[in-house]
Order: structure tokens, then sequence, then C-alpha cells
């Protein structure tokens, strides 16, 4: 027997060698490694390279002794004449100037503001930029192998980062001036601006990140300039990416975990969907515009993501622990701090779904359901149902309006019948809640500074709004709804088969669902309810915009947003304009509840369901006794115990190999939407102000829930099939959803020409008679 080692246990030696034989991993060069190698060496090297050279530039006697230093009218030349120092790089010998003595080879602090962007560059570049490229080349599960990951996706962290510090960069130097006090820099805590209508959460991390900096002697981090302040939300953009592709992986894993209940596997791999989804979240055009500014925004919607990724990963097992539960109120707090309305996405959103989850995994045993004469035998039996978990509750794309009203019957039933233990999942957003009553209470309201500017009221009209502002900055996305409007107008003027029809066939459950036929219940749903919910919904927003149009006067003094141009030319121009806006906010809604649906209708690929109970379900066969035959998900202690755990997760690897977008496909419940719509509505509707920054957590949840989708699954039964063109581009994009491309084109044409117009289209305010106002400061168009 060997003798034990610190490293191993004898019992696990052998006496007689290691079993092996050497295998090296490097088969010599090819052209594919040469390219991968100089790929890695210019981007470390470049990076080291630069920020040395740039560091270096501050060296009194570099400057005289190598670089040319001149005073030039700069392209950055400011509104008070100075002159700034520029420095051209050298590139031959003739740029030596003259000896300086050594003992003046020190290095200094800069204080032209050119000097200082350019120092901070160098630092971000040369830590950054490296740092992310080990991350993301080799940190991120299933980059390595073992993934659908395609080579390249690995590089799109690189070049949002480069975007980013290219777009501080410009901000720094074309608006190099301070607005804000640094008061909280200077320890005065106490003093506040009371036209500061939102918390200190910003201020006080800033300070956190200052002081941790000042400590280590990290520069700049250490000096509280608008620079450094800036920095942190550059930062945070690149947070927010990362917590978005951490949300979208746990998404899909949750929701394979909920149809896998024969053979359970667990998702660890991010798939090439999530990471390009989390891309253009970060290049999402006003989270990227803050990100060069200093907004509250950004780190608010970095908090509220940690905090979904917290509740991603509680729902992952049945019961959360006492630590999850600490670091659920934590977070929860610091949302609070951040911004106050953040208290519906942390209470009602996240907490909404846990309740759903805690109901869902009650679990209860199956019965066939009995013979029902009478309505009231078949309510009381549901009813019965309900209250033991046996709830309704579709993904969305096979949902219509009377299965969402089931959905909301049959899950508050259970919540009311199941207290303990649906208060035993939500009670940390409860401790959430209970403590932002306490500061309104002790407040006096909800915001803190210019209450009298921000009362909360009814604003029914911005849940008009916020349609549009999906549709516009979500354009490729609402491609497929395109299309299928197309084959809907092709197939009502032409004579092809009826593809409405075979859609809406496809949208419903399979032979063993109410819908799976053709039948007079499917007539009723199908021409009578929809039509109904349909005018319905028209006639409301018709109201809504008829009685509730609120035009805050902020709004309409303020000229440097968007906003002020949109009101003035569409629901400024008159009452008959501004009801006809009702058509492209219905437009817009459809399409967008579409894409979170997820069209997998079209695709012929049916999404499983353990929670279909609908009460006025027939069987169109008598061996049919139940709505459903998937069984529930088991519970995740079963799943780590099941011996086939590792033949489900090779068979998942050998599906993703098949299938890129395997697990990207999947649509949310109906439950998830409808709390997502509660979660918005009450976010909005109590804000008189309609400001764009308002709707970045709402489109940033509702992207993260929009499922992939493929090209092919269009072309069956609709004009485009049996085009070449239409057929070649479909195989060639069969494994990748490609409105992503669109979208981050799409993302980074707004951002160019919104960063064009803010940076160099700048203008100052004049009154009627031509006299400049506030001082002749000059004034930049933003959201």
């Amino acid at each position: 027997m060997v003798s034990a080692t610190p490293f191993r246990r004898a019992e696990f030696k052998s006496a007689y060698g290691p079993k092996y034989q050497f295998q090296p991993n490097f088969h010599g060069w090819s052209s594919q490694t040469i390219f991968r190698s100089a790929f890695r060496l210019s981007l470390f090297g470049g990076a080291a390279a630069i920020g040395a050279l740039l560091f270096t530039s501050g060296i009194p006697r570099i400057q005289h002794d190598i670089l040319d230093v001149r005073l030039l009218r700069s392209w950055s030349f400011r509104s008070d004449g100075e002159l700034t120092v520029m420095q051209k790089i050298p590139g031959m010998a003739k740029f030596y100037r003259k000896e300086v003595h050594p003992q003046d080879n020190l290095v200094y602090g800069l204080t032209m503001a050119e000097e200082q962007v350019w120092s901070t560059t160098a630092r971000v570049v040369g830590a950054v930029l490296p740092a992310l490229a080990t991350v993301f080349f080799n940190g991120i599960p299933g980059a390595t192998g073992g993934s659908n990951l395609p080579r390249w996706g690995v590089r799109l962290p690189i070049l949002l980062t480069c975007a980013l510090q290219l777009w501080f960069t410009l901000v720094s130097l074309t608006v190099p001036e301070p607005y804000l006090a640094q008061k909280y820099c200077e320890g005065r805590f106490f003093d506040w601006d009371d036209k500061i209508t939102t918390p200190p959460g910003l201020y006080l991390i800033s300070v956190a990140v200052h002081r941790i900096a000042t400590t280590l002697r990290i520069p700049p981090l250490n000096v509280c300039d608008v620079f450094s302040l800036r920095l942190i939300n550059c930062a945070g953009v690149l947070g927010i990416s990362y917590l978005a592709l951490w949300c979208r992986q746990a998404i899909e894993a949750r929701q394979h975990e909920a149809i896998s209940s024969l053979s359970p596997a667990r998702v660890r791999a991010f798939s090439q969907y999530a990471l390009h989804t989390a891309i253009n979240i970060g290049l999402f055009p006003l989270i990227f515009f803050f990100g060069g500014l200093y907004y509250t925004d950004v780190l608010s919607t970095g908090v509220v993501l940690a905090a979904f990724v917290n509740h991603l990963s509680r729902v992952g097992v049945v019961h959360s622990s006492v630590w999850s539960d600490l670091v659920t109120i934590v977070l929860g707090a610091a949302a609070l701090c951040m911004r106050q309305t953040n208290v519906f996405w942390i209470v009602v959103f996240l907490g909404g779904l846990e309740a759903v989850h805690a109901v869902k995994t009650l679990r209860p045993d199956r019965v066939d359901q009995p013979v029902m004469k009478t309505v009231r035998e078949r309510c009381q039996y549901f009813a019965w149902r309900y209250s033991v978990g046996d709830i309704h509750d579709l993904p969305v794309h096979r949902a219509y309006p009377d299965d969402m009203i089931f959905t909301v019957l049959s899950i508050g039933i259970a919540v009311v019948r199941n207290p303990l233990r649906v208060s035993r999942q939500i009670w940390p957003y409860v401790a959430v809640l209970a403590s932002f009553a306490t500061f309104v209470h002790w407040n006096g309201s909800v915001v803190l500074g210019d209450k009298s500017n921000h009362v909360a009221t009814i604003h029914l009209a911005q849940m008009l709004y916020i349609w549009p502002f999906f549709a516009f900055f979500s354009l490729p996305l609402l491609i497929p709804s395109g299309l299928s409007f197309l084959n809907m107008i092709v197939s009502f003027f032409g004579t092809a088969a009826d593809i409405a029809e075979v859609g809406d066939a496809a949208t419903k459950p399979d032979t063993a669902s109410r819908a799976a036929h053709i039948s007079s219940v499917d007539f009723i749903y199908s021409k009578v309810l929809w039509p109904a919910y349909l005018a319905a919904t028209g006639v409301l927003s018709l109201a809504v915009v008829h009685f509730n149009t609120m035009i805050h006067p902020f709004t309409l003094a303020d000229n440097r947003h968007y906003m002020f141009y949109v009101f003035r030319h569409t629901i400024r121009r008159g009452s008959v304009l501004r009801l006809a806006l009702v058509l492209p906010y219905t437009l817009c809604r459809w399409m967008v509840w579409d894409a979170l649906g997820g069209h997998n209708s079209w695709s012929g690929e049916e999404q499983p369901t353990a929670f279909i109970s609908h009460p006025f379900w027939t069987p169109f066969s008598p061996k049919v006794k139940r709505q459903t035959s998937t069984l529930y998900p088991r519970s995740p202690e079963a799943i780590s115990t099941d011996e086939s755990r590792k033949a489900s997760e090779t068979t998942l690897k050998a599906r993703l190999q098949l299938d890129g977008l395997y697990l990207s496909k999947k649509s949310v419940s109906t439950s998830t939407g409808l709390i997502f719509l509660l979660a918005t509505a009450l976010s909005l509707v109590t804000a008189p102000l309609v400001e764009p920054r308002y709707f970045i957590i709402p489109w940033v949840m509702w992207r993260l829930m929009v499922p992939a989708w493929r090209l092919k699954d269009h072309l069956r039964g609709g004009f485009l099939e049996g085009s070449a063109t239409a057929e070649a581009v479909a195989q060639w994009s069969s494994s990748y959803d490609m409105r992503l491309f669109l979208e981050s084109a799409w993302h980074v044409l707004i951002n160019l020409a919104t960063g064009y117009v803010f940076l160099y289209k700048p203008y100052v305010w004049k009154a009627e008679d031509g006299t400049v106002l506030d001082g002749g400061n000059l004034q930049r168009f933003m959201w």
C-alpha cells in the first residue's frame, strides 16, 4: 500500500504507476491555430502597448524629449476659448527635441480634461479588455467545448467593451464639465438637493468605490471627479450584459427542467442565443447612452437583474435556504435605494413568480376527470383541483383570453388555500414591501424631493405608449409577426390552404387537448371570443385616450428630450390624431405579445406542459381522461440523485449539437406574462411624466423572456414556401436566430445617430426676443 500524501489518500493511489500514456494536445500548426494565437497576442499585446504608451506620455521627460508638444486649436475647442494641449505620437527620430535633466523625469498629476480622459482610457483598455478576454474566452461554461456556442460568439463581449470605451471617451472629451455637486465624496451625507427625487443609491455606490480605490490606490477611481463617476456607469453596462447572460441561461434551464420530468438534466452551458441576447441588451440605446453619463438608471437596472438572477436560482430548488432569503432582502433593499418604482419589480414581479412556483411544487396526485352533468359540479370539481395545486398555466403562445382568466383564477385559489407554503417562499419580498411602506409613511410621499411636480396619479395611457416603444427598439424581433400577417393576407385573398386555421390549430395542445381538432368549441374561441376581445380592448383604449391622456409640464418645457418632439408631432396635434393612434397602439401590442409567445405554433413542435386544467375542456375520445399526459417536473432533489442524469445530459448535449436553438425556443408560461404585465402597469401608470427611461426595466425583462425563432418555421404553408432564396436563407440560419444580427445592427445604428446628435449638434436656449438664456451654456439632445 502506498502511503498517503497531502493531495491524495493512500487507497486512491496505485503502487504500479499511472495507467495511461501521455497524449499531447497540440498537433501542429494550422490556419485556425495561427489565427487564434495571433488574435490573442495582438489583443493582449496591443492593449498593453497602448496602455504603456499613454501612461508614459504623462512623463515630462518623454513629453519634451520625444513628443512634439504644441498648443493647437483642438477639434474639442471649448466655448470659453481655452486652448488644449495636443500630443503627437512620434513615428520617426526627427521628433526628438532636446535633452532634459533627469530630475524632471517625474510623473505628475494630469490636470487638463483631455489628458485625464486619455489616462483613464489607457488604464481601462489595459486592464478591462484583457480581463474580459480571459473571462469570456475560457470562463464561460461551454465556451471551450461541449456546447453549441460558436467560436466567434465569445468575441462579442470584447466588441461591446470597445464600443463602450469609445462612447465614454467621446463623451468625456466633448462634455468634460461636471454637472453634479460631489457632496458625498466630501463626506457631506446630510446635504440633499430638494429637486432630486430618487434615493442616493448611485451616489453611495460611487462613494464606496471611491473609498476602496483610495485605500488601494487605484487610479483614476481614487479621484472623485466627473470622469471616475461616469466610469462607474460605463462598467455598469458591462455588468448589465453579464447579468442578462446569466438570467437568460437560468430561464432556459428552468424551462427545460419543467418539461423534462422523465429524464431531467441540469443545463449548465450558455447557449448562443443567451450570449447574443445579453450583448444586444448591453447595446440597447437607452442603456448604452446613459452608460457614458452619470444617471441612476444603469445601476438601477443592474441591481434589478441581480435580484432576478437570485430569484431564478431560488426557483431551481423546492425550498430556499435562509441565506437565500437574506440575500433576497438585501438585493430588494438595494433596488429600492436606486429607484422607488423598483418595488414593483422586486415585490410584484419576482414575488409573484415565486408564489406561482410555490403552488407548482405542490404536485398533487393525478386523477381522471369524472362525468359532470351540471356547471355547479364542474365548478366544484375544478375549484378542488385548483386548491391542491392542479392549476391551469399554458405557454403564452397557446393561451386564449379564457385561458388567461382561468390562469388567474386557478393560481388565486391555490395561493389562498395554501398560505403556509406560499408564505414560506415569499416572506423576503413581504419584508421588502413592509420596509418600503415604512419609508413612504415616514417620508410622506414616494419621491424624496420636488414632491409637487411628482404626485402619484393614475395615468393609464402609459400602457398604450409602451407598445410602440417596444416595437421601435425591437423592430427586427417583430419580423415573424409581419410574416404571419402577410401569410394571413395572402391566404385571405388567394386560393391556397387556410394558413390562419393551420396556425390556429398548431397553437393549441396535442390530441389530448380540447383544441386539437376542428370542432364547434374551436369555432367559438377563434371566431367569437377572440374578435370580441379585440373589440373590447379597442374600445377600452379609445376611452383611455379620450379621458386619461396627460401631458406633464416638464414634457412641454424641456426641448432637450426626444419625448418633447414625439408629443409635439403626434399627441398634441389634435384629438382626431390622438384617437387614430389607437390603431398602431393595438398593432404594436399584438406584435410584441406575439414575439413573447415565440411563434412556436409555426414549427409544429409542441411545448408540453403539466399545468392544463380548463373547466370547460371536452374530451374528443372516450380513451382520453386527462387534459394533459405530461407529468409534473420532479423535484431538484430527485433530479440530483437520479441515476439517469448523466444519460439525459448526454442526450441533451446531442440535441444541442443538432439544434442550437433547442433550449431557446420555449416560451414562458401565461402566469409569467400576466405578472409581467401587472408589474409593468403598476410601475408606469403611477407616473404622470412620460420618460423613456421609465421603460428600460420593462423592456429588459420582456427581452429576456423572448424566445428564439427560425425562418424555416415560417416557410411551411406560407407565401414564402417554394422560394429558392427563402429556402437557402432558412437552411443557412437553421441553427441561429438571424434576428439577433439585425437587432445588433439596429441598436448600433440608433446609438450612432443619437450619439452624433448629442455630441456634435449642441444649441443654446434663446428667448422669443433672441436673448440667450441659461448663461449661454450649450444644451444637448438626449433621451
